[in-house]
């Protein structure tokens, strides 16, 4: 999977197509909640051990949080994190259609710009750039 060179950051040894990547982009996408080895096992459909493990391994990293009781979370300093995880959503949905065989991509009933006013493209536009900033929030 290609890697947005404006927000890479060469220091983080997290690599697409991983299960420790996976299990990062799961908790940085739910920053407000611990998650226990079970819990990121049916989530991602992961065996246990290797849940466990990795989960481990990310925490002495220092990617991830751990409370006291054993619940794993997103670290709310490491920006880092936040935003590579985010420029990877972003390139998922710019292009992860193209990798998922059994997904049809959504094709626009109107072509970028057949038949639509200016209002209607600045209000798409409006509505792209607010999605973005949600992301980079």
């Amino acid at each position: 999977m290609p890697v947005l060179l404006e927000n890479h950051d060469s220091e983080l040894a997290l690599r697409p197509g991983t299960t420790k990547l996976d299990i990062v982009k799961y908790l940085y996408q739910h920053p407000e909640w611990g998650y226990s080895p079970k819990d990121v096992t049916e989530a991602l459909d992961i065996p246990r051990r290797t849940a466990t493990t990795t989960l481990k391994r990310l925490y002495d990293d220092g990617y991830l949080g751990k409370t006291d009781d054993g619940y794993y979370h997103a670290l709310g300093d490491r920006e880092d994190i936040r935003r590579y995880v985010s420029s990877l959503n972003q390139t998922h949905r710019m292009f992860g259609h193209h990798r998922d065989g059994n997904v049809t991509p959504e094709i626009p009933e109107k072509q970028i710009g057949e038949n639509r006013t200016d209002e209607e493209l600045d209000a798409e536009l409006e509505a792209l750039a607010d999605e973005m900033n949600e992301f980079a929030e």
